[in-house]
């Protein structure tokens, strides 16, 4: 091993080392708690010493984003893991029921990733990267039903065009090729009101914010899961 090639890995283990001391104070004490200085006094070094690993505190926290939207990004490919592709409506249950899952599991996580300003502290919308991978794999695997453009508010047509042309790459990362025609707008938008509502439900339960006392959410998920699986047109 050359003397660059260790002090790249010396570097890169330090940079986890600062990380996961980041996540946590996060887990433990909340966002507030995350500060450079806490970080360097678990760590035993001067706060200025972080400097030489992360251009600032916002830095750090983007890339402490990323290493939480990986992990769950892996939590719910093992959601997927055993079920058919062509059982689409059970992919999407699983990976619904696999966030909230998450989600309930770490609040302060989500609350870092999924309830911070976006241009604080990542280029682009986290919620949208981390569903885009399996949402790919599902339409690779079982093509979106047709859906009425005319129902898509026309001004939006710009904004979901845009998301088509991501979408059609990702599903083309898998193997699999898909046109305009096939992807149309309408399911871009059926797609994205699905995602909004699924976030929405598990906002709420995860901050106690239901408008109402709910005992129990768990079947007012279920029962909005399927709705949107019948709206996207995925029905039994």
């Amino acid at each position: 091993m050359t003397e660059a090639t260790r002090r790249e890995r010396l570097r890169a283990e330090t940079e986890r080392e600062i990380r996961q001391a980041a996540r946590t104070l996060l887990v433990t004490q909340g966002r507030e708690a995350v500060t450079l200085r806490a970080i360097a006094r678990e760590l035993g070094i001067t706060a200025p010493a972080l400097y030489r690993y992360y251009a600032s505190h916002e830095d750090l926290l983007r890339q402490l984003c990323d290493d939480i939207c990986q992990d769950m990004s892996r939590e719910l490919q093992t959601h997927l893991a055993g079920i058919s592709s062509d059982q689409v409506r059970e992919q999407v249950r699983a990976v619904c029921h696999g966030f909230r899952a998450w989600a309930l599991a770490h609040p302060q996580e989500f609350s870092l990733v999924f309830a911070s300003p976006i241009d604080a502290l990542a280029p682009g919308d986290q919620f949208g990267s981390v569903f885009l991978e399996v949402a790919a794999q599902l339409i690779a695997s079982h093509p979106a039903p047709e859906h009425d453009h005319d129902d898509v508010p026309s001004a939006l047509h710009g904004d979901l065009a845009a998301f088509q042309d991501v979408l059609i790459r990702a599903v083309a990362s898998h193997g699999c090729e898909v046109s305009a025609a096939e992807l149309s707008l309408g399911a871009i938008y059926q797609i994205v009101q699905s995602w909004v509502r699924l976030y929405g439900h598990v906002a709420l339960e995860v901050f106690g914010r239901f408008p109402f006392a709910v005992s129990n959410p768990e079947p007012m998920f279920d029962r909005m899961v399927d709705q949107m699986l019948s709206d996207i047109g995925f029905r039994d």
